[in-house]
């Protein structure tokens, strides 16, 4: 209790408008381009799925949104299968219990905290979750994870704080309490899906770049401008979770992490 107390206090005093906006300002200046080599060697990133050249980025933050070749992911087929939208690690998942809570790092988070709309809730009331952290390491452009039709879409939220391993252990329930978007689909059978894109590390960067109102699965939806984390909700006895979902696990864009039922 007191680490969380403490963590939370330093947390709360270096998050704030100027800490953001130094951030933004360094990570996008021209003397960050140094840093990308040392990030590449640090993260160990490979260089052979990025799209463009080292060289050809202008500061860290271009690096930091890097596209990737067209064949460095493959996007599992089959219109009743989930694919994973990032590349991340496997945080938590589960079933919804008592009625709208969920657990992450032990913590208790409550799907009316984190979705502020009852009639939104009322959806996803006893289904399943599943929260992915992307590191700095990780791609960060975010993709569909099902063919399905936009059919809610709203943001929530208006700090960030982080949700690394210590941010989600020691901080103050940053899932529900971070600058969020939420996107709704219905899929072909009819059932629902949240993909909640939550913002960490001070900087509310979270960008939709596809207005469109039919997704389809695989194709690229948006991405974060810094680090970040995804969380998906399902309604009841729509989706079953496959082997490969195992808590502490990497997964890639595109494959495959639940069946519909």
């Amino acid at each position: 209790m007191l680490r969380e107390k403490i963590y939370q206090s330093i947390v709360e005093l270096t998050n704030g408008r100027w800490s953001s906006f130094l951030l933004k300002r360094f990570t996008t200046s021209r003397i960050s381009k140094r840093l990308i080599s040392s990030y590449i060697n640090i993260y160990g990133i490979k260089l052979d799925e990025v799209s463009e050249k080292k060289e050809e980025f202008q500061n860290l933050q271009e690096f930091f949104i890097r596209h990737l070749k067209e064949d460095a992911r493959l996007i599992e087929v089959g219109k009743h299968v989930y694919t994973s939208p990032v590349d991340a690690k496997i945080e938590s998942f589960g079933d919804i219990q008592k009625n709208t809570i969920f657990y992450v790092k032990g913590k208790s988070y409550d799907l009316k905290d984190l979705l502020a709309k009852e009639e939104i809730v009322d959806q996803y009331v006893n289904g399943k979750y599943i929260v992915f952290y992307l590191s700095p390491a990780d791609y960060h452009r975010f993709h569909s994870p099902i063919d399905g039709k936009v059919v809610n879409q709203f943001t929530l939220g208006r700090k960030s704080y982080p949700v690394n391993s210590l941010g989600l252990t020691y901080g103050n329930q940053p899932i529900s309490k971070n600058y969020r978007q939420i996107t709704e689909l219905v899929t072909n059978n009819g059932s629902r899906c949240a993909f909640i894109k939550v913002g960490a590390m001070f900087v509310n960067s979270i960008h939709i770049t596809n207005t469109k109102e039919e997704w389809n699965k695989g194709e690229e939806v948006g991405f974060f401008g810094f680090g970040s984390t995804v969380v998906m909700l399902f309604n009841e006895n729509s989706i079953q979770f496959l082997e490969n979902v195992v808590q502490g696990t990497h997964i890639q864009v595109g494959q495959a992490f639940a069946h519909m039922l």
